[in-house]
């Protein structure tokens, strides 16, 4: 069963593993508080997600799913579409990057890449899975998975700061895509 877990925790992670390499992709000088904030933001937000779709099960999951994929789409597409500006015209986000660290970055972020969590929990409830424990996991996991996406998006980014802007920005958009067609072809 707690294989089973590591495996959810890993898959749901995986998005925020992903945003975490474009924030080290964005910084100039990687701080540890750099490592705190994705790891706070992603890992709380898998932690609490999950708990209210256990607790909201499918009450509002249904009228949920409708539109997660164009939320996800959304906001992963704005921020891909911001870091691909930053690379190609050369502009500095604030402070060496520090922007992309402000609650005004890090909360719509942290959203877009837990809205998974909400079904997960959703499901756990359905299968009558510890949801203390469950959450837990996928929590820090998530946390995990941001600090090395971090630490390697900010290796990367350290030798080729605009290539790997851009692409960093381009990884978002195409991730935005393939969970609207996914949504969108399974519907």
């Amino acid at each position: 069963m707690f294989l089973r877990l590591l495996f959810i925790a890993l898959g749901v992670s995986s998005d925020a593993f992903a945003v975490s390499i474009s924030k080290g992709l964005s910084v100039d000088r990687l701080r540890a508080r750099h490592h705190w904030l994705v790891g706070l933001w992603f890992g709380g937000f898998q932690t609490l997600l999950p708990l209210l779709g256990y607790f909201a099960a499918s009450m509002l999951q249904d009228s949920l799913a409708a539109v997660d994929h164009w939320i996800i789409f959304g906001i992963l597409s704005a921020i891909g579409v911001n870091m691909i500006r930053e690379g190609v015209y050369g502009e500095e986000e604030g402070a060496n990057g520090e922007e992309s660290f402000s609650w005004r970055q890090m909360l719509p972020a942290a959203i877009a890449t837990s809205i998974d969590s909400f079904g997960v929990g959703a499901g756990l409830a359905l299968l009558g899975i510890n949801i203390w424990l469950s959450a837990l996991v996928i929590g820090l996991v998530t946390a995990a998975a941001s600090i090395l996406g971090l630490r390697i998006g900010y290796a990367v980014g350290s030798r080729w700061r605009k290539p790997s802007r851009i692409a960093g920005g381009i990884i978002l958009i195409v991730m935005g895509i393939q969970i609207l067609l996914d949504h969108l072809m399974n519907a």
